[in-house]
């Protein structure tokens, strides 16, 4: 009997033994019971470290259960276990080590461990290594997207180890190219550092130029004999020059305990007022102390008593300065490294260049674009008919406001986008007739009082739209395959809506090419422009030519307005903010030819976009500069940049 409980008892122990043994986990986590309690980003590092680094295949659930706040510790005896909250009362508890289901039980003696922001993203870099070949892609991506934000040189391992079983091309793409970078700062052979450096040369990435930039981090140094040979010098500095100003480098003598202070004039006065007595300070009466000399020889006198700390003159900071060797030096030690990086950088920075001019030429012709898009119909009125309509602008609204509306009975937007655009075409062109047949009609060759009508005209649509829609901005949204921006790199880049308004552009020059080319109507138009008599003698009727031609400006202008609305603000001030800009685009280009207002608006296009390079912080300065050059160009040029030739001209 005696035997069978000794048999018994060292079963238990053999039992608890190996209980012991198969709980590397908690035996880990107990290790660090003190550090993960206290939960303090600025103590868990090496807790959250010791578990990323064991090696241990549970350790992804581990950590991924803790940065989720489902790690619970009991009060009890202190273990920890991951935990599913069935109600407020009980939780379903789980092994960290095997992952058994241990079942439910109350909650009474437990206690949550809720690791904060900062501690969720120490252990989201922790996760990286796992997570880096887990099968689920959108993990891996998230583990570069972590080593992104907090790249580590432990981490370089093991995303070289992930390259190679990478089967999606475009993470692995990813994982390469963030594998160049970690390279780049952090492996310690410095071949490999300079052969990614070389691979890198010229890349655009704002995470290349981010990775290189710190590699030519430096700091001046100050030496008084022979330069060390260890120290990567970037150049040597003269004190006195733009790049090391005298007293600058004073300073670094004086932080360095090498020289004495500086004390200021103000400093000296206060001190000599001080120390006053029986009218002479330092041995010098007061009524000496009236220039600088004496007032240094008086505070040299305090100073060698003790009285004053002492303070340096201009001959013995010159004296000093002259005595050191002011360098440059990078902070990073290998000159092969530095030598790559500044050549790779240059190569970058030749490039950015290049792409920044692509960029802004894409941003003034799709600037030009909307310009020309908007002062076609005026190039039709204004332009061939020598109407000037001040209530052009009103018509881009109306098209603007009619694609609003279609959008209110059609929620999708590409068929109402579809839809709006014809219609836009026929209100404005309705609008134009009647507009031509009720006013305009009756002042041809009247050019003054066209404009105050047309104005007049002008500010009763903008209140009538105002009664009808509000004074609030309305949404004009454009279609899903509109959205977002054809991106070349990290530096050009442009919405497909305005990709989108310059193919519109150059549908309706073609458009209005072929009316005025090919068409019944344009022959007319551009006879009875030259010459209504004669049209009229050739069974033209040049007062139904002229509504429909007024008609056809109005309806291309509403259609512009639909376009326009994509992406400006729809209210009933929209016109007016491009009224100034159409007119100026046919003036420039010249009156009465289509061809001439594609050149102005590519002119004005280019030059508010050149200004505003120059100008960035001040688009009003810059459209201020742009009308008093194209007041200039218009002393020089009156008839624009393709002036009409013949009798067309001369009228």
């Amino acid at each position: 009997m005696k035997n069978l409980l000794i048999a018994l008892f060292a079963l238990i122990l053999s039992c608890a033994s190996a209980s012991a043994q198969d709980t590397p986990v908690q035996d880990l986590l107990q290790e660090h019971r003190a550090l993960i309690e206290k939960s303090s980003r600025k103590t868990i590092g090496p807790a959250i470290d010791a578990l990323a680094r064991s090696g241990l295949p549970q350790m992804q659930t581990v950590l991924e259960a803790w940065q989720a706040k489902e790690i619970w510790q009991r009060q009890a005896d202190g273990l920890f276990f991951r935990a599913e909250e069935i109600d407020r009362t009980t939780l379903n508890l789980f092994d960290l080590d095997s992952g058994a289901d241990l079942g439910p039980t109350p909650d009474e003696d437990f206690k949550q461990l809720k690791p904060n922001s900062g501690i969720r993203a120490m252990i989201g870099t922790a996760l990286v290594q796992f997570q880096l070949s887990d099968p689920d892609p959108a993990k891996r991506r998230d583990a570069l997207i972590a080593i992104e934000r907090d790249p580590e040189s432990s981490l370089l391992a093991p995303l070289r180890a992930s390259i190679d079983s990478e089967q999606d091309a475009a993470i692995a793409a990813q994982k390469r190219r963030l594998e160049r970078l970690l390279t780049i700062g952090y492996d310690a052979d410095s071949a490999a550092r300079i052969a990614a450096i070389n691979d890198m040369a010229g890349d655009l990435g704002l995470d290349v130029r981010a990775t290189l930039n710190p590699l030519t981090s430096s700091k001046i140094m100050v030496v008084s004999g022979d330069v060390p040979a260890e120290w990567n010098v970037a150049e040597t500095l003269k004190p006195g020059s733009e790049d090391l100003p005298a007293a600058e480098a004073y300073a670094l003598l004086v932080a360095g305990g090498d020289a004495l202070p500086r004390i200021d004039d103000d400093d000296i006065r206060a001190a000599l007022i001080a120390n006053i007595q029986g009218g002479s300070v330092g041995g010098v009466p007061v009524h000496e102390l009236d220039n600088d000399d004496a007032r240094l020889t008086a505070y040299a006198a305090l100073a060698e008593a003790g009285v004053v700390p002492a303070t340096a003159t201009d001959a013995d900071i010159d004296d000093r300065l002259a005595e050191y060797t002011f360098v440059r030096v990078y902070d990073e030690t290998d000159p092969a490294i530095t030598t790559a990086v500044e050549e790779a950088l240059k190569s970058i920075e030749v490039k950015v260049g290049l792409n920044q001019t692509l960029d802004l030429t894409l941003d003034a012709l799709s600037l030009a674009s909307i310009y020309f898009l908007a002062a076609i119909g005026l190039a039709i009125t204004f332009g061939v008919m020598g109407v000037i309509n001040m209530a052009h602008g009103e018509f881009i609204m109306m098209g603007a406001y009619t694609g609003y509306v279609v959008q209110q009975f059609v929620p999708n937007h590409t068929l109402s986008i579809i839809i709006a655009i014809p219609l836009a075409f026929a209100v404005t062109f309705a609008a134009g007739v009647l507009m031509e047949r009720l006013v305009i009609r009756w002042l041809y060759n009247r050019p003054l009082e066209t404009l105050l009508a047309t104005f007049g005209i002008s500010i009763a649509l903008q209140q009538l739209a105002k009664n009808i829609f509000g004074t609030q901005a309305r949404p004009l949204t454009s279609p899903a395959w509109l959205d977002g921006s054809w991106v070349m790199n990290d530096i050009v880049s442009i919405s497909y809506i305005r990709i989108a308004i310059f193919v519109l552009a150059l549908i309706f020059l073609c458009v209005f090419l072929f009316i005025m080319k090919r068409t019944r109507l344009g022959l007319e138009t551009r006879a009875v422009t030259q010459n209504p008599r004669m049209a009229a003698s050739m069974g033209i009727n040049p007062n139904r030519v002229n509504m429909l031609t007024f008609g056809l400006g109005s309806g291309i202008a509403g259609i512009a307005g639909v376009a326009i609305g994509l992406f400006a603000k729809v209210t009933s001030e929209l016109g007016s903010d491009y009224i100034v800009q159409s007119f100026m685009t046919v003036v420039v280009g010249g009156v009465g030819n289509i061809w001439g207002t594609l050149a102005g608006a590519a002119m004005i296009g280019f030059l508010q976009k050149g200004i505003e390079w120059f100008n960035p912080s001040n688009t009003l300065a810059a459209q201020t500069y742009m009308i008093i050059f194209i007041i200039i160009f218009i002393q020089f040029r009156p008839r624009g940049i393709i002036a009409l030739k013949g009798r067309a001209a001369g009228d």
